[in-house]
């Protein structure tokens, strides 16, 4: 049975392992194939979870310089540093300067600023020779210098432009870094230098506009609200040019040039010459930097006699009829008063202003008094400084004692010395109706109450109006005169104090002159300092000759740029502007008296 048993079930299962036997050989093979097997794929699981690992380490390296630290890679310290430095050192904006058009004077531009830690500069020598190869204007001893030092700061080189600061970056030195600053930029460049003024390399603001109003336009919460002038560039460029020419044209030594609105105060043109760029105060001269409008003081010559002729009118003691004997020389105390063409006769007022008589202002005056006089001057703003935004403000020189031999000499221009602005002041006072108003170079509200005294009437300023057109159209400044423009004033020549007393050959000339006569706005001085003779000037320096002409040209320049039309003289004009017996038109039919007849009409 047993037998039976083994018999079927090897009939069933053939190839159990109890009955088939393997070779030796075929089992040791399966498990070398295995063992290989089972290596490899431990080897790629190995492989994969370190790759794994470091795609994890690398995303987390990513996060971490991008969303957490950006300061510790090497590649991207530069930068950081500098966003780190401004940061640290947050930017003031300095608010701009514009005229009263709008038109930009002055604004802030963001710059990088260079700067080294010496520590950290491998080759100091090497360091300065490429940094001299880009930036030349350094000197390379100084920049080895200061790289050498055992310091941790020192400017390098402040307000790079843009393309400076990459070649700097290009050359790879270590231990240089930039620094975000402003740099005060000046569109206009020297046009309005004396006006706006300039900042120093912090913008701080040190002359002009700039100076005065540091504070004002430092000021973080007003940095986005202009100051907004009473400058008009385009007037200012006229001025400016006209100068310029007249410079040339007479070998002067400088000039100056002020508009001036009579009605409210407004500085429309502010020029001093010679002048500078804002951007190189370093290299510009003291005489560059001196605003001759503001700052400097001067003998003014006839121009004062506007204020003899204006301050006896109100007074009373002469009219347009009456007059002074010009006949001979006033000597007194050692002097002599003359006239440069004397008439050598007697003389009406109109006279007196239009022939520009010394002797007869002399006596004007004394008439008044030193007191009445002083009284006076100290109401038109002579006797102090004048108010207005510039911290370049020159006061004025006069005598301590004023007796009757500095009355004679003040009615003429000598003896006092005045600023072109506060002439051009008390002018526009003499043509506006009476009120002196206080100037300024900042654009007025034309709602606010304008800051203004009343120094002479309606009436006196109504004849000095007069006097001023008779000037022009038969006296000294007749070279002043543009057509349709009704331009009237007074020319004022004066030789400069020396060392010793006068100097007859050095020559301050100047003309100041309103416009139009029938209803004045624009006051306009011009003066020349030291002009020269010429062939067209047949010799002469003098006002008439040298600063007359530039207001001639000027006004023509101007007038349309401000608005003013050509007028045309209706008898309506003619009268408000003519003296009867000088330039108003006669009755018909009978002539224009004689200078005998005027005289002996005025007794």
């Amino acid at each position: 049975m047993i037998a039976r048993f083994l018999q079927r079930r090897q009939r069933r299962n053939p190839c159990h392992p109890a009955d088939l036997q393997a070779p030796p050989s075929l089992v040791r093979l399966d498990g070398a194939a295995k063992e290989v097997i089972e290596t490899g794929r431990t080897r790629l699981v190995t492989a994969a979870l370190l790759f794994a690992l470091c795609f994890v380490v690398l995303a987390a390296r990513l996060v971490d310089l991008t969303f957490i630290r950006n300061d510790t890679e090497p590649r991207v310290a530069r930068a950081a540093t500098l966003v780190a430095k401004v940061d640290q050192f947050p930017v003031v904006d300095r608010a701009a300067i514009v005229d009263r058009n709008g038109t930009l004077l002055a604004t802030s531009l963001r710059t990088a600023s260079l700067y080294a830690d010496p520590r950290k500069v491998l080759n100091a020598r090497e360091a300065a020779a490429k940094l001299v190869r880009v930036l030349p204007e350094l000197a390379q001893a100084d920049i080895t210098e200061r790289l050498s030092s055992d310091r941790s700061f020192v400017w390098i080189r402040r307000n790079l432009t843009p393309r400076q600061q990459q070649q700097v970056i290009t050359l790879g030195i270590p231990g240089l870094y930039f620094h975000g600053e402003q740099r005060r930029v000046y569109p206009q460049g020297a046009l309005t230098v004396h006006a706006v003024g300039f900042t120093d390399v912090d913008n701080n603001g040190l002359a002009g506009i700039e100076g005065f109003f540091n504070e004002r336009l430092r000021d973080p919460a007003r940095a986005h609200e202009p100051l907004t002038l009473s400058l008009d560039l385009s007037v200012q460029h006229a001025v400016r040019d006209e100068l310029l020419r007249s410079i040339a044209a007479h070998n002067a030594i400088g000039a100056a040039g002020i508009v001036l609105d009579a009605r409210n105060g407004e500085v429309l043109a502010m020029v001093s010459l010679p002048d500078f760029e804002p951007g190189q105060v370093g290299e510009a001269s003291k005489d560059q930097r001196f605003n001759r409008n503001t700052l400097g003081v001067y003998e003014m010559g006839s121009t004062f006699k506007t204020f003899a002729a204006a301050m006896a009118l109100e007074k009373g003691l002469v009219n347009m009829k009456g007059g002074y004997d010009a006949t001979h020389p006033i000597r007194i105390a050692g002097f002599t008063i003359s006239d440069d063409h004397p008439k050598k006769r007697w003389l009406s007022l109109p006279e007196i202003y239009m022939y520009s008589s010394n002797i007869a202002a002399a006596k004007m005056a004394v008439d008044v008094g030193p007191a009445g006089q002083r009284a006076f001057m100290q109401k038109l703003g002579f006797l102090g400084k004048p108010a207005i935004e510039l911290p370049e403000i020159g006061g004025p020189l006069y005598p301590r004692r004023w007796n009757t031999i500095e009355t004679m000499t003040i009615a003429f221009g000598h003896g006092i010395s005045v600023s072109p602005l506060q002439l051009a002041s008390a002018v526009g006072a003499m043509v506006n109706g009476g009120f002196l108003v206080q100037p300024t170079l900042i654009r007025r509200d034309p709602l606010a109450p304008l800051p203004a005294d009343r120094v002479i009437s309606e009436r006196t300023s109504r004849q000095m109006r007069q006097l001023m057109r008779l000037v022009v159209e038969q006296g000294t400044g007749k070279k002043a005169e543009a057509p349709g423009y009704l331009v009237g004033g007074k020319t004022g020549t004066a030789e400069k104090v020396g060392a010793g007393g006068y100097k007859r050959k050095s020559l301050l000339t100047s003309f100041v002159a309103a416009f139009p006569m029938h209803a004045p706005r624009y006051v306009v001085v011009a003066m020349l300092d030291e002009p020269k003779g010429t062939k067209e000037t047949h010799g002469f320096a003098t006002a008439g000759w040298t600063a007359a002409p530039i207001v001639g040209r000027l006004v023509t320049r101007i007038a349309p740029i401000l608005g003013v039309p050509p007028v045309h003289e209706t008898p309506e004009v003619r009268s408000a502007i003519a003296i009867p017996g000088f330039n108003a038109p006669a009755e018909p039919g009978r002539p224009q008296p004689t200078a005998q007849e005027r005289k002996l009409a005025s007794f």
